[in-house]
């Protein structure tokens, strides 16, 4: 198997080629103000140091597979599971009962930018999906490690998002599914790029293409 940055050599090069000639211009002289103010080209060149680290290779198959091997929600505390913790963190004036779940409050689904209040309209989705994650290395992994993958909340991989856009996405790719709304799709790569690179997830050659014309929008 072999690296993503061994086959990104040559399209590096010809890009440097294709640069204006002389050095490097600063930061101020490249950047304008709009670019600043989005997930920033310094957020994609890491996405793009971390992603040159992954391994590419062919996908598993899913043999053995099942979503329960990925055991969620967990128990988050103060009578939390995974997915209430995660309505109240990416919602807006989120209230709640006594057992967590959402009495009140807004969310607005990064994926289609529409707005809802009501969480059943709410699904929590994982960037990286479980089955994807399985046929990528999580195979080899311990039902314990699963768990903490299904429900990590320090890293980027769980979102909420509007239920039947998460339900359109299944387990696929960025080379054959990416948000409805384009505008996101430089945070989408930057978000699923760091996921596979945290928990050492393998990438197929056509994600990692996908995933090079998704941070050029960056």
């Amino acid at each position: 198997m072999i690296t993503v940055g061994a086959l990104l050599l040559a399209s590096c090069a010809a890009r440097q080629d294709a640069e204006a000639g002389g050095a490097t211009p600063s930061a101020s002289e490249s950047s304008s103000p709009a670019e600043s103010s989005s997930p920033g080209t310094a957020d994609a060149e890491s996405a793009r140091k971390q992603l040159a680290e992954l391994t590419v290779a062919a996908e598993g198959s899913l043999d053995g597979y099942d979503r329960d091997r990925f055991p969620h929600w967990s128990n988050q505390g103060e009578n939390c599971n995974t997915r209430e913790a995660v309505l109240k963190r990416d919602g807006t004036d989120v209230e709640v009962g006594s057992d967590c779940y959402p009495t009140s409050g807004s969310w607005t689904s990064p994926y289609d930018g529409e707005k809802w209040t009501d969480p059943s309209d709410v699904d929590i989705d994982h960037v990286v999906p479980l089955a994807e994650a399985w046929r990528t290395g999580a195979d080899a992994w311990t039902d314990d490690e699963r768990e903490r993958f299904a429900n990590d909340l320090e890293g980027a991989n769980l979102l909420a998002v509007t239920d039947s856009v998460n339900q359109s996405k299944g387990d696929q790719g960025p080379e054959d599914w990416k948000p409805p709304l384009e505008s996101y799709w430089c945070t989408y790569a930057i978000d699923w790029i760091d996921v596979k690179h945290t928990w050492d997830l393998t990438v197929e050659q056509d994600e990692v293409t996908a995933l090079e014309d998704m941070l050029d929008r960056c």
